[in-house]
């Protein structure tokens, strides 16, 4: 379809914009010594044989870097480096070279008593921090599985410690807490137990050329978590895993300035998740250039808590979304945008200024747009945008997914843009395609769906549906 020539304009300039926002806290940050000091931990006594513990060697490896850097870690390859968790100190980045694994340990006493900082890497209140090489970090998922099973596996859950309650008690992969400067390149992270890369509390953070493989059986480990972090950047990472692959969460602080571009992610839950942790505002976001495959959920708000939303960007993203488990959150929604108090005592949120264009769906379900009464969506934005539905699992359909908290799952009519408690709603130049075949499970052809009393000022320009037939999309 094609672009009407002043909003191009004004979309480039707004993108341009928007990154210069976000890209100049990292470009005047400190820069590190191109010369740093590199220490290896064989020399000190790391054997790399996967089966002893290294731990000693390469904590003791960390500590020998002069304070504050620069410092080069780096283990040799070939080798498997057995730890449990390290700490990182500023200056330090770890050099794993291609060829050498630092495997996670999967013991409870391989981690610290407070659950909080269970992770195989750990940089607490660190400046000029990072990790990359070209090898690998493997959290050894497959050792944490107490039952495989087809729907979802029954994980491990070490809350008999009293650090943690539930079933997600279980060690992350790396975390990077209260720091400053972080990079993250050139990478692959395996096999996470639980969430994999986690930023909590941090500002200026690069994660570049990485690449995250987590069991598509396995609940909670999400790929990229930002939580209460600022100034990110998060460029060319595949991201193949069983929940969230990008989820900005807001717990204690506001999260902004966050750009994620040319990546790759195919997911059982949401592919780019904001929330469902949402206690604070989340504003200037910008995802483009982006690829969804074979996910439950695409594009996704989860505003639970009584955080606000505003300022996000959504461009030149294809998307394939189909059914997997009921257990999963998701309905297979391409783009899921809602609001509501997760319980009694929740705020009601906002979400506003939210632009999507130049968007390519191919789903087995509709659009859903759901505010609340008090949390109303506000000025949204669809231009340009192809969406194909067509039913091809066998799972249930018409059911609207709510969850966590709210309503949990509702069974609705299905349509190809569901909406509620919307004021300001603009979709222009979208197209919407319908498979006609016979073996549709049910009859779910109606391009919108709405209740009129909690819809308004909605503006239609260009907007088609209709059905095809002996085109299966490519998926």
């Amino acid at each position: 379809m094609a672009k009407t020539p002043l909003f191009s304009l004004f979309h480039t300039i707004s993108l341009i914009s928007l990154l210069l926002i976000i890209q100049s806290p990292l470009a005047t940050s400190h820069t590190l010594n191109p010369l740093p000091i590199t220490l290896s931990v064989t020399d000190f006594g790391a054997s790399g044989d996967g089966l002893r513990y290294d731990t000693a060697a390469i904590q003791s490896t960390i500590d020998a870097c002069p304070d504050a850097g620069p410092c080069r870690v780096t283990f040799p390859a070939p080798g498997n480096y057995l730890t449990a968790t390290v700490f990182l100190k500023s200056g330090v980045v770890l050099n794993v070279e291609p060829g050498a694994t630092v495997l996670g340990g999967t013991r409870l006493e391989d981690y610290p008593k407070e659950s909080s900082r269970w992770y195989v890497v750990l940089a607490e209140n660190a400046m000029n921090v990072g990790i990359g090489g070209g090898g690998t970090v493997d959290g050894q998922a497959g050792k944490f599985v107490v039952r495989e099973d087809p729907r979802k596996n029954v994980m491990v859950s070490w809350n008999q410690t009293g650090a943690c309650s539930g079933d997600e008690c279980r060690p992350r992969l790396i975390g990077f807490v209260g720091c400053n400067h972080v990079e993250v390149s050139n990478i692959t992270l395996n096999h996470p137990a639980y969430w994999c890369l986690h930023m909590v509390r941090s500002n200026n953070i690069r994660i570049e050329d990485v690449g995250i493989y987590g069991d598509f059986n396995i609940p909670n480990n999400d790929g990229i978590d930002i939580e209460d972090s600022n100034n990110t950047i998060i460029n060319r990472c595949h991201i193949d895993t069983g929940d969230d692959a990008i989820c900005p969460k807001s717990s204690t602080s506001p999260v902004y300035n966050l750009t994620a571009t040319n990546s790759w992610i195919r997911t059982k839950s949401s592919a780019i998740k904001l929330g469902s942790a949402s206690w604070f505002d989340f504003k200037h976001f910008l995802f483009d250039n982006i690829t969804i495959l074979d996910s439950h959920r695409g594009l996704a708000f989860q505003i639970r808590d009584g955080g606000n939303v505003s300022d996000i960007i959504f461009s030149n993203i294809n998307i394939s979304t189909r059914y997997y488990d009921p257990l999963w959150w998701g309905r297979a929604e391409p783009i899921y945008v809602t609001t509501c108090p997760r319980d009694e005592s929740s705020k009601e949120a906002s979400i506003s200024n939210i632009l999507f264009i130049n968007i390519t769906a191919n789903a087995e379900n509709g659009i859903f747009l759901s505010g609340s009464k008090r949390g109303l969506l506000r000025n949204l934005r669809f231009i340009n945008m192809n969406v194909t539905y067509r039913r091809f699992t066998s799972y249930k359909g018409g059911l609207w997914d709510y969850r966590p908290g709210c309503q949990g799952l509702v069974k609705h009519n299905t349509a190809g843009m569901m909406m509620e408690h919307i004021d300001g709603l603009e979709v222009k130049n979208v197209e919407m395609r319908w498979s006609n075949e016979q073996e549709q499970p049910e009859q779910w052809n109606n391009p919108l769906e709405f209740r009129p009393s909690t819809v308004n000022n909605v503006n239609f320009v260009n907007f088609n549906s209709g059905f095809y037939t002996n085109s299966k999309p490519s998926l």
